[in-house]
């Protein structure tokens, strides 16, 4: 009998992390942009929490594959609920403002980097330990990551609107400390996810850090497939982030809806999403992974934009918000099977760590972009701008040659047969993709 407690565990973990996340999205970019008026300070804000994410996942890779994702995931958790709480606290007190708020935010990011490496990282453990399929896990990790999203937007935006953005970060904080408690007792014996027994070679145990860091690019770089996907997916969660850190706050300040407008626009996407990922779990084996990755970016892209851009009626943006969040359920999932089917084991962190942390390098200058934009052309046209830009990216796969071995399982030139089967490489957390 295979164990699959310690993935029960897990996902609960994330469920909370996720749910912490979209509250720290809604609730921060809020706090700034009724505090200061200003949708530049909004962006700004926004670069500061999120390039110290990038910077310190990539980093942490090497670290987690040497100490144990369980051990980095906990501490880091925990350092959170500290540093989230003294938003709350600082604000009691009288003393927030920008000067602190931005440093806090890097912390937040450099912080919560290498926690969601880590529990990205733990997922092929579980999963080979729970004996599920490849697609199959991905699909759940993603309607987990959508429900996440769902119950975190929709609570958010009820909380900052009752309680106040800075209270409701006391929430986050509880996130964070039921997403640590789940991880150090639900996952027992499962630290180290690149171990000895795991390297082909065992002068990996003796590796530096620069050495181990170094390893994790060149297979990164080597492999065409992920190439493609990192530079793609990077430059959709720019524009994503544009949207989700201040177009989208900026409209429902604007146009008088609230901040609880902003957390029920993402419910509307995260829920139907949720039907996606699980169809994506079910009949997702069976599908062609190329054309449906390439359909649901381009469906995610330009419909969304333009109902705000031109003010659709309200059943419209329903509907197209939930078009959307359905299609996009199935992105993760697949991205999930084709980047872990392609890493050997003992290179899990460091690899899926740089190229999460690749995927989302330009997410830091989304807010500033958003920001910039809105201020120099007004929200209409900012609103437009990003969206025609968004389905252009999409359209990559139909003219970018490395996508054509999406499709293709990978090579014995890149790494042994044995490390690259479902059953030895494990599948990703459904994080890879962001704020969509």
């Amino acid at each position: 009998m295979r164990n699959r407690r310690p993935f029960a565990a897990l996902a609960v973990a994330e469920a909370f992390s996720i749910s912490g996340t979209r509250l720290s999205q809604i609730a921060v970019p809020w706090l700034v942009l009724t505090t200061t008026g200003s949708a530049v300070w909004t962006g700004v804000v926004g670069f500061a929490e999120m390039l110290p994410y990038v910077v310190a996942k990539a980093l942490g890779g090497p670290i987690v594959d040497r100490i144990g994702a369980k051990v980095v995931a906990v501490t880091a958790d925990s350092c959170s609920v500290l540093i989230v709480g003294l938003i709350p606290l600082l604000h009691g007190l009288g003393l927030l403002h920008l000067g602190w708020l931005i440093p806090i935010a890097a912390l937040m990011g450099a912080v919560r980097g290498p926690s969601d490496g880590a529990k990205s990282a733990l997922v092929p453990v579980v999963a080979e330990d729970g004996a599920i399929p490849l697609e199959r896990i991905t699909g759940v990790m993603g309607a987990i990551e959508r429900l996440g999203g769902t119950v975190g937007a929709a609570a958010a935006g009820a909380v900052v609107a009752v309680i106040g953005a800075p209270q409701a970060l006391l929430v986050n904080a509880v996130t964070f400390a039921v997403a640590a408690t789940c991880i150090s007792r639900g996952v027992p014996g499962m630290e180290v996810v690149g171990s000895q027994g795991d390297s082909p070679d065992r002068g990996e145990d003796e590796a530096s850090y620069g050495q181990r860091l170094l390893e994790g690019w060149r297979f990164l770089r080597g492999d065409s497939v992920l190439v493609g996907i990192t530079v793609m997916v990077s430059a959709t969660n720019l524009l994503d982030q544009a949207w989700t850190a201040v177009l989208l706050p900026v409209w429902a300040h604007d146009t008088g809806h609230g901040a609880g407008a902003v957390g029920l626009v993402l419910a509307a996407m995260a829920g139907p999403s949720i039907l996606g990922a699980l169809t994506a779990a079910a009949v997702g084996e069976r599908l062609p992974r190329l054309p449906i990755y390439t359909l649901c970016f381009v469906l995610g892209g330009t419909p969304r934009f333009a109902i705000f851009a031109f003010d659709a009626p309200v059943w419209l943006m329903m509907v197209v918000l939930a078009t959307v969040g359905f299609v996009s359920g199935f992105c993760n999932p697949i991205l999930g099977a084709v980047i872990f089917e392609r890493i050997p084991k003992h290179l899990v962190g460091r690899v899926s760590a740089l190229n999460t942390s690749l995927c989302w390098s330009l997410i830091p200058f989304g807010g500033l972009l958003g920001g910039g934009l809105t201020a120099l052309v007004g929200l209409r046209a900012a609103t437009l701008g990003v969206g025609v830009a968004y389905s252009l990216v999409a359209l990559m796969p139909l003219v970018r040659k490395s996508f054509r071995e999406f499709n293709k399982p990978p090579t014995d030139e890149l790494t042994p047969a044995d490390e690259l089967t479902p059953a030895a490489a494990g599948t990703p957390a459904a994080h890879t993709t962001a704020p969509v």
